[in-house]
């Protein structure tokens, strides 16, 4: 079955809802005299990232979806989210790199090349994202952390990685992959729940289907 990305604007609509649901709750609970103004403001905060240099906010949940639905300028999330997802992917394209002089499997082989054409063009549209904003593609003072980037390689298993030929190979380039590609997932799913930009949204929502399949044929190939 196709994957379609839930909208925006569904999203508002099911969480407005579920806040008049509970509105209704704490209105036949609690004394018919009181406040129901008190009653129908009450409800969870909400976290928002602030932009790029501001503090974060505190907004009550029916705040926060009225605000995302009226304006989706980038946040702190949106602009790391595509700053980090860029180098991710860029690791992704030095594996995919090594396969046709060391990969056994064909699949494995096609795979890749599978791999390599999405992210290149993903990384060339979140770089263009970055520029329509006027940001820049790292941030003042360096990269962001490898290591604090969820599924990345680390150096010694690159190494690993570039030294091994046939199965071994096929076998260790499925298991760095799929551990990568659950950290895009994750990635994508945090911004997805703390960014505010569609375009971004809208990124996350194909990195979480494309790689996911993925994820799911690579398993089946171990």
């Amino acid at each position: 079955m196709p994957f379609r990305p839930v909208s925006r604007a569904s999203l508002v609509a099911v969480s407005l809802t579920a806040l008049a649901v509970l509105g209704l709750g704490a209105c036949d609970s609690g004394d018919s005299g009181g406040d129901t103004g008190s009653a129908a403001s009450a409800g969870p905060s909400v976290i928002a990232p602030g932009g790029p240099g501001e503090a974060n906010r505190t907004l009550s949940a029916q705040d926060a979806e009225e605000q995302r639905a009226d304006d989706d300028s980038p946040n702190s999330a949106d602009v790391d989210y595509a700053r980090m997802m860029i180098q991710h992917h860029a690791q992704a394209l030095v594996m995919t790199e090594l396969v046709p002089e060391r990969a056994e499997s064909e699949k494995v082989t096609r795979l890749a090349e599978r791999i390599a054409a999405s992210q290149e063009p993903e990384i060339g549209a979140m770089r263009g994202w970055l520029t329509e904003h006027g940001e820049e593609e790292t941030e003042t003072g360096g990269a962001h952390d490898h290591a604090a980037m969820p599924g990345m390689a680390t150096d010694a298993q690159l190494k690993q990685l570039r030294a091994a030929r046939g199965k071994a190979f096929d076998q260790l380039f499925l298991t760095l992959m799929i551990t990568h590609h659950q950290g895009a997932i994750t990635m994508a799913t945090d911004v997805k729940a703390q960014g505010n930009n569609v375009r971004i949204e809208e990124m996350a929502d194909d990195v979480v289907a494309q790689q996911t399949s993925e994820i799911s044929r690579m398993r089946d190939m171990l």
